[in-house]
């Protein structure tokens, strides 16, 4: 005997279980941090004006080794190459420490610093692969360890010590009590050679010569107030020979 069909009506709509929630941030989803500053917060970049200055600080991996060394400072100066060629982002100042390097840079706005400083970091990580390969195979590796640090500069006083903290740094790191270090009156490995207001220059028609084997860094001109004029207001000229202590 047949068996009687089911009732007619309406068909139930087959619902899906959404198993996982899809989009939006998991917890413990990504890469994982690593390294010394692990466990930093990444913070937002502070805003600032077109006519703050910036210092910016950066730093590297340890198996790059000492940046205060002639290859290392080669491949860097091929990066403040690069930063040269952009208007919206100039380098001012910058010197390189064994472990980190500081800017002093003037930005149009997020976006320019931005760019900026990728096109720096980028540059500076290929040539210094290269001059870290085997002559035939350039290094494969990461360069920089974090983000960039930045600190906005607005006042006069604040750019007249980080102008002097930054050209000096070597001496603040006691880079200039070894060796043949202990006969420069300017770092060799910032852009000190290039800065016009030393004390030691006052009332004297030409700056230090410059050696036919030394290269300096590339630098920009500064264009805004503070980083051309301003910061004279807050003490006059700055003495190569101060040992600074950390910016405020």
């Amino acid at each position: 005997m047949r068996e009687a069909s089911a009732k007619p009506g309406r068909r139930r709509r087959h619902v899906q279980q959404e198993m996982f929630r899809r989009g939006g941030k998991r917890r413990g989803a990504g890469r994982k941090p690593n390294g010394p500053r692990a466990g930093e917060r990444h913070e937002a970049r502070p805003d600032f004006k077109p006519y703050h200055a910036l210092h910016v600080v950066i730093r590297v991996e340890p198996e790059v080794g000492n940046l205060r060394r002639r290859k290392m400072y080669k491949a860097l100066r091929e990066a403040t190459i690069t930063a040269a060629l952009r208007e919206r982002f100039r380098i001012v100042h910058i010197s390189l420490q064994r472990t980190h390097v500081h800017l002093l840079v003037e930005a149009e706005h997020k976006e320019a610093l931005a760019l900026g400083m990728q096109g720096f970091s980028i540059s500076a990580a290929r040539h210094i692969n290269t001059a870290l390969g085997d002559g035939v195979r350039r290094r494969r590796g990461k360069v920089f360890a974090d983000r960039y640090h930045v600190k906005v500069i607005k006042a006069p006083t604040q750019a007249r010590h980080t102008i002097r903290y930054i050209l000096s740094n070597w001496r603040h790191h006691s880079e200039d009590q070894q060796g043949l270090a202990r006969t420069w009156l300017v770092d060799p490995f910032s852009s000190g050679i290039l800065f016009p207001d030393w004390a030691e220059l006052q009332d004297k028609p030409w700056m230090w010569p410059l050696r036919e084997t030394y290269d300096p860094l590339i630098v920009r001109r500064p264009t805004t107030w503070i980083l051309a004029e301003g910061w004279k207001l807050a003490g006059g000229p700055i003495s190569a020979r101060e040992v600074p202590s950390k910016p405020h």
